[in-house]
């Protein structure tokens, strides 16, 4: 890891919060992805039915 000199606190809070958004719009978009699916499969078994 380089040397971070006296804004060390401030860039890895930076990654951190970057990583932790990130994190959060993956998460979001799986979970609409399976909501989605949901839907569609519904949607399909009103169709065929």
């Amino acid at each position: 890891m380089p040397d971070l000199g006296k804004y060390a606190a401030e860039v890895l809070t930076a990654y951190g919060v970057s990583l932790a958004l990130l994190g959060g719009i993956v998460w979001l978009s799986i979970a609409r992805g399976r909501k989605v699916k949901r839907q569609l499969e519904a949607a399909e078994a009103r169709r065929r039915g």
